[in-house]
């Protein structure tokens, strides 16, 4: 399978009237402005990295794609369709707003060989999107994915887990409801607290509390099996590094730690290793055995061995060996236990 690269160009807070709470898409972004004939260069400087066999796509993100000015809208996306119709780039993927979806603007984008389209659900709970101020409804989002997916695109739904009003049960019925609207895979954002904004100001009167490293652990893990049960992938969770998340001066709190999906995927390792481990006692030997989907062996072994540890303590294996297996896939994974140990 050819690895998959998007070549991003970021329009920050582009076509996007409405303030969100958390919202500051220049300190997200790391950009003060967007220059258009810059663009190409951008694309160019990319392309000159990735390996020949690479599934590339154009990535426009930042900001609200499909609400931007048109003229502009028109131009990006023709100069995009150019690296496509000459092959150097298989497709072209954007992000945008769910009440920023339409017939005609769908049209637009298959016009120009547009591929995947990532829609910014953020919450299905209408109460967190009222105190998250985002200007659009859950059933504007409903009605969003079901066009998108009506006309072919890939569909990636968004979400946040931490907002205001959010809580577990919230998080986990978002996940579930872009998996039955259709979504194609998932991206999953705990709520950083960035300066400049409304959620700043809540948190320093006290009526919003920052995600701790914990809770945010505890609560993505909670969607990421949401999505793992209906088999929708989760291509990311958290910001890019690029996206200043080092950049303590413009953060105030929240999951603000570029680890917590690695930890939150360990996390739901351990709780699915435990479970094969407690429903079958006769797996018990010296070694245990650990086959894991292919590029999982540092998540299942845990931050630290974090793992490892946990479940030679809990259930007294002497060690611990994880090996990749291409044909499982998600976070299932195949327990096996030795008597003996290879090598005395």
């Amino acid at each position: 399978m050819k690895k998959h690269v998007n070549i991003p160009i970021f329009i920050p807070h582009l076509g996007c009237p409405n303030d969100c709470v958390f919202c500051n898409q220049r300190s997200i972004s790391g950009k003060q402005s967007f220059e258009r004939e810059k663009v190409r260069d951008e694309i160019e400087e990319v392309l000159a990295t990735l390996p020949k066999d690479s599934y590339r796509e154009i990535a426009f993100f930042g900001g609200s794609f499909t609400g931007i000015d048109r003229e502009l809208m028109i131009y990006l996306l023709s100069l995009a369709k150019e690296y496509v119709d000459s092959g150097r780039v298989n497709g072209i993927r954007l992000s945008t707003r769910p009440d920023y979806i339409d017939r005609e603007r769908l049209d637009i984008l298959k016009k120009y060989g547009v591929t995947a389209v990532e829609l910014g659900i953020q919450s299905m709970d209408d109460k967190v999107l009222l105190a998250s101020r985002r200007g659009h409804t859950a059933k504007d989002s409903e009605m969003a994915c079901k066009l998108v997916k009506e006309y072919g695109f890939e569909l990636v739904g968004q979400m946040m887990v931490g907002l205001p009003e959010s809580d577990s049960k919230s998080e986990e019925m978002t996940a579930e409801a872009i998996c039955r609207m259709g979504a194609d895979a998932a991206r999953v954002y705990p709520t950083v607290v960035f300066r400049n904004t409304t959620l700043c100001a809540m948190s320093e009167r006290g009526v919003y509390t920052p995600l701790s490293e914990e809770t945010a652990v505890k609560r993505t893990k909670g969607v990421l099996a949401v999505f793992d049960r209906f088999g929708v992938p989760c291509i990311r969770v958290g910001l890019c590094a690029s996206e200043n998340l080092s950049d303590d001066g413009e953060v105030y709190g929240g999951a603000n730690q570029s680890a917590v999906g690695e930890l939150a995927m360990g996390e739901l390792f351990y709780e699915k290793i435990c479970e094969e481990l407690d429903k079958a006692p006769e797996k018990r030997g010296k070694t245990l055995v650990i086959y894991a989907p292919s590029g999982a062996v540092s998540k299942v072994s845990g931050q630290n061995r974090r793992n490892k540890i946990r479940i030679c303590k809990k259930y007294g294996f002497n060690k611990i060996k994880i090996l990749e297996k291409n044909e499982i896939m998600g976070y299932n994974i195949v327990l096996d236990c030795l008597d003996q140990i290879d090598g005395g």
